[in-house]
């Protein structure tokens, strides 16, 4: 029967069935080309957390003070910067994979000679800035690959939850890495731990390797594809914004957490000791909202990845203001959450909307600006505050935060990018 028919005959037809809804989609850790990879980042990982506390060290058995380390954490900086632009032509070039297991071996090198440097007593700023600059050349050509190989691995549904188990046991190490790693360098030296971090490396390269991803595109000259990817970053409006917002927020978080935030614990509360519990808090924090993210699936995956990034804010109004230390370490523990997923949703909203053949460029552009934005936050802070009383500069920084993500929820590009299932 018609409805028509039976509209005539005085019967109601049935109502229409609601949509059913989208099967789940299935783990990524079903899939083992995935599998090797979180392990790889896994081992990776684990060395990378001690690292920091053995370089300082080793940079302070051969003499150095605080100039040689800023000297040492610049060479590998500068680099970054350098070559990430050449990181996104070659990852959409050649094979991620083998990009990525280059530049894990690049890494373990570069890590090896510091190790046998610094076990031998040879250890000299120079010598370790080299190392170092080897190392930021590493981090570059493979930063941009590496969400390229995700959009390879799995599906595009899968993708929320493939980004947020990577995020996993990474945050799960930041949490305990450094106190094992103090641990390390307090017991045996530096020269241990520089190791174990070079021989990670090894293990994550080998493991790369067998992943066997094919190039996501074909060869042109270096500089039109330079010029495409740009073209393509520049044509996003949703892309370039939170970019250059992203810059802005970044220099005033790292400047006001990282520079004024050691300096406030020693001036108002117990120093170091404070201090460490608020990382804590922070990487414990990081670790929650990567389970967040795990379970909850956004439709607008943008706008709360901007609308997250505010969480930043919290701790350093909390530093500004002197709240008492159950209060400071709640703030860095909620700032851990927010930012964690805010990484993911971008992650996630940035592979979904930018063609594979483009994202190892376009993610070089993207990160340009916010490595960009560390040296220039530390230096406008620093000279700041030789002016102004750190908890005004504080209050700036959580303003500047602020701002900058109130103007991104303007631009309504943001709110048009949703996620796909």
């Amino acid at each position: 029967m018609t409805n028509a028919t039976e509209a005539a005959a005085g019967q109601t037809p049935p109502p229409p069935l609601p949509p059913s809804p989208p099967p789940p989609q299935p783990s990524p850790l079903r899939t083992p080309a995935f599998r090797r990879f979180v392990l790889a980042q896994l081992v990776s990982a684990t060395g990378s957390a001690m690292a920091p506390l053995a370089l300082a060290y080793a940079v302070i058995g051969a003499g150095g003070g605080a100039g040689a380390l800023g000297i040492v954490l610049a060479t590998n900086t500068v680099p970054t910067v350098v070559f990430l632009l050449v990181g996104g032509v070659l990852a959409d070039r050649v094979s991620r994979s083998r990009l990525l297991f280059r530049g894990n071996l690049l890494a373990a090198a570069a890590q090896g000679a510091l190790t046998l440097v610094v076990a031998c007593g040879y250890a000299s700023t120079g010598s370790i800035a080299a190392c170092g600059f080897v190392s930021g050349v590493a981090v570059a050509l493979t930063s941009p690959a590496a969400q390229g190989v995700v959009a390879q691995l799995v599906a595009p549904g899968q993708l929320q939850q493939a980004n947020a188990l990577l995020r996993l046991p990474t945050n799960a190490v930041k949490v305990v890495g450094p106190v094992v790693g103090g641990v390390v360098v307090a017991v045996s030296g530096p020269a241990w731990a520089l190791g174990f971090d070079a021989v990670t490396f090894a293990v994550a390269a080998l493991l790369l390797l067998g992943l066997r991803l094919g190039a996501p595109a074909g060869r042109g000259s270096v500089l039109a594809d330079l010029r495409a990817g740009w073209a393509g970053f520049r044509s996003r409006t949703w892309l370039w914004t939170y970019t250059a917002a992203g810059t802005v927020l970044v220099a005033a978080w790292l400047a006001g957490y990282q520079l004024l935030g050691p300096v406030t614990a020693e001036e108002r509360y117990a120093g170091a000791r404070t201090w460490g519990l608020i990382q804590g808090a922070f990487s414990l924090g990081l670790l929650a909202g990567t389970v967040v993210c795990l379970r909850w699936k956004p439709i607008r995956l943008l706008t709360v990845a901007v609308t997250a990034g505010a969480g930043l804010a919290v701790p350093l109004a909390g530093l500004a203001l002197g709240l008492p230390l159950p209060w400071l370490l709640l703030a860095a523990a909620v700032a851990g959450v927010t930012l964690d997923i805010a990484v993911v949703t971008w992650v996630t909203a940035f592979q979904q909307h930018v063609p594979e053949a483009g994202l190892g460029r376009m993610s070089s552009f993207n990160q340009v600006g916010e490595r960009l934005a560390i040296p220039l936050g530390y230096l406008l802070v620093a000279l700041a505050s030789s002016v102004f009383a750190d908890r005004s500069v504080l209050l700036v920084c959580t303003g500047v935060i602020v701002a900058a993500t109130l103007l991104n929820l303007c631009v309504r590009d943001v709110h048009r990018i949703r996620r796909l299932t």
